[in-house]
């Protein structure tokens, strides 16, 4: 097992102090020495795979780096004995393609305290169009619903819509029964959103507000925010009655400039998603459901499939803002 080698996608910083990417040969043996050997047959593309292919170094510190925070495959050699060889598995976060080796790269060695045994009613593709993008949208439902919002409350605003979180809480969403307005500032893809199940579509612009009034009009008894910034001041200040807001990204910054109205006059709750560092009994649950009551039927309607080859160039469209949905990375095919 020490002499295989496999195809990965590794970033590295060159002699111009770029940080480029490029399919290389690796050795199995090189890898961490972690319980778990895993064969890796999907990832998926994030934006913290991005930032750490561009060397982001919030994300990643070393380099050469093989990035991917997603990955599912089947155990190829166990050191635990809560796994055995031949099982198939999914890991998300806890760091992985962050500072351990990545699912952009055809094996994987993890620690046994990061694997999730693939539900019953997944495959592994289709755990990979949902990936981590997927966990933190049900992460965030999840916590609507433990917070007392649930659909007979009114409408929940999904902002971000198209992005990979935002697509997938809009889906599941609309699948477990609740009126979803998306925001976008992409209005090409509103049959994209219709699709899924968003009953009214909005311009991001009228969730970025430059109003200085402390509260405004109260329309949302949810939201699942996956921008920030102002966004997330807006959506606070938009909440209805003992509304929930959960916040999950920082695209557009990562200040929160708001006042405590929202909170003392409208009991408006607002909660983090924390999907990177999820306690595993929780992480198993939301799994659960993502495979039974929130299994969407259209999965690969919001999911493009792509060989590892092809990873540097779907990284450049992300950066620019061009990534809608789901982008599955298959590492059984161009190798």
């Amino acid at each position: 097992m020490g002499s295989r080698t496999f195809q990965a996608y590794v970033v590295r910083l060159n002699d111009k102090g770029e940080y480029v990417g490029e399919i290389k040969t690796r050795r199995v043996a090189d890898l961490p020495r972690h319980d778990l050997l895993v064969r890796v047959h999907y990832s998926s593309v994030n934006y913290k795979d991005a930032l750490s292919a561009t060397g982001h170094q919030g994300v990643t510190r070393s380099y050469p780096h093989t990035p991917g925070i997603d990955a599912a495959g089947v155990i190829e050699h166990s050191d635990d004995r809560r796994f055995r060889e031949g099982e198939k598995v999914i890991v998300t976060s806890f760091g992985l393609g962050e500072d351990t080796p990545g699912g952009f790269g055809q094996y994987i060695r993890v620690p046994a305290d990061w694997i999730v045994p693939l539900p019953a009613h997944l495959s592994l593709r289709e755990s990979m169009i949902l990936g981590t993008a997927g966990f933190t949208a049900a992460l965030g439902i999840y916590k609507l619903q433990h917070n007392g919002t649930f659909p007979e409350n009114g409408p929940v605003l999904v902002t971000g819509a198209t992005g990979g979180v935002g697509s997938l809480a809009v889906a599941i969403l609309a699948h477990a029964g609740y009126t979803v307005t998306a925001a976008t500032g992409k209005q090409d893809q509103q049959q994209f959103l219709k699709k899924l199940g968003a009953e009214n579509i909005i311009s991001r612009k009228e969730v970025q507000a430059e109003s200085d009034k402390s509260l405004l009009s109260a329309r949302w008894a949810g939201v699942v925010d996956t921008v920030g910034g102002i966004m997330l001041d807006t959506a606070i200040r938009q909440a209805k009655q003992n509304g929930t807001v959960t916040c999950c990204g920082n695209i557009l910054g990562a200040e929160l400039n708001t006042n405590i109205y929202p909170f003392i006059l409208r009991g408006v709750s607002l909660m983090g998603i924390d999907s990177g560092r999820c306690l595993m009994p929780l992480r198993k649950r939301i799994w659960r459901y993502l495979s039974t009551r929130w299994k969407i039927s259209q999965l690969d309607s919001v999911a493009r499939e792509i060989s590892l080859q092809e990873v540097g160039d779907e990284i450049k469209k992300i950066l620019r803002g061009d990534q809608t949905g789901r982008i599955v990375v298959n590492l059984n095919i161009g190798k």
